[in-house]
């Protein structure tokens, strides 16, 4: 359990006041402790002071370091300190990627988002690249030299600083960029290496990428005028025939369909849409003649009743 050093200032107190109380027993009440301090006193008030400071160096320890924008501590954009904020979820995180070449290079690369991969070194390495085959550690990048900028989807994290190259990039310290990619859904994944860029002069780096939501530009959750009526149109559908229902069957006492509201109404709906229409959309006047007539027997002329008489038999 932590101590606190106020908790061991109280402890060493009393135990100081306990050993004055004892001496001046045994001068046999002859008064109170005097201004000097007593030998029991003082070898308390040595132990409280060592335990507080080793208390406060292990807690100074304990603490994990984090990225330091590249340049005085007053020039930091609100736009950096923001996004160092963002990426604060993936701090907790570690990141592993192995790359294998032939017999020849075979490294492993350990990556934090600002914090140190191994806080134990106090070296700040951020991105620590392990040859495997021999052992040795390099950093490539350490988090008191980052720099970070971004796009609409998408986050640059750069470490400078690294270890020196030998005999690429003119000897030039190490440098990191980690491309953080916008994945909904995914807190972070596909941490990988696209490429070592070092034959050049300067300007040397190392480039990797991974996905997370991070990266992602807020979602807009604002509603359209449209969504909105739609919301509203539909709510009020709701109310209506629900609250509709209940009061055809709680107070009106109806069953089967007739507990829907209204259901006259809506059951002849269908022959008032038809005469809206027939009223609005023909052109004819209602009373207009129509432009045929039809066939009756007073259309037709008198037959001759022996018209068929030549069909009898003789």
């Amino acid at each position: 359990m932590p101590v606190s050093g106020g908790s061991l200032f109280r402890r060493g107190g009393r135990a100081c006041a306990r050993a004055r109380r004892g001496e001046a027993g045994r001068r046999g009440g002859r008064g109170r402790c005097g201004s000097r301090m007593s030998p029991p006193c003082h070898t308390s008030a040595v132990l409280v002071v060592f335990m507080a400071l080793a208390v406060g160096v292990g807690a100074e320890q304990s603490k994990e370091r984090s990225c330091d924008v590249v340049g005085e501590k007053s020039s930091e954009s609100q736009m950096e300190r923001a996004l160092l904020k963002k990426l604060e979820p993936l701090s907790q995180m570690r990141f592993n990627v192995t790359v294998e070449k032939g017999k020849t290079e075979n490294y492993v690369y350990h990556f934090r988002v600002c914090r140190e991969v191994n806080s134990t070194s106090h070296d700040f390495g951020g991105l620590v690249q392990t040859d495997r085959l021999n052992g040795k550690t390099a950093v490539i990048g350490r988090i008191n030299e980052t720099q970070v900028f971004n796009g609409s989807d998408w986050i640059m994290l750069i470490y400078k600083g690294g270890d020196s190259y030998g005999s690429h990039c003119s000897g030039e310290k190490r440098r990191a960029v980690i491309m953080i990619s916008c994945k909904r859904g995914v807190t972070a994944s596909s941490f990988s290496i696209i490429s070592e860029e070092r034959e050049k002069e300067q300007d040397c780096f190392y480039l990797f990428e991974m996905d997370s939501n991070v990266a992602c530009p807020a979602e807009d959750s604002h509603l359209s005028v449209g969504s909105i009526l739609l919301i509203t149109f539909a709510s009020l559908i709701a109310v209506y025939i629900i609250g509709g229902f209940l009061y055809q069957r709680l107070v009106v006492g109806a069953k089967g369909m007739e507990q829907f509201p209204h259901f006259a109404f809506w059951q002849d709906l269908g022959n008032l849409v038809a005469d809206g229409c027939d009223f609005v959309c023909r052109s004819k006047p209602r009373n207009a003649p129509a432009a045929y007539r039809g066939v009756g027997d007073d259309q037709l002329g008198e037959e001759s009743e022996e018209r068929d008489d030549h069909l009898l038999p003789m």
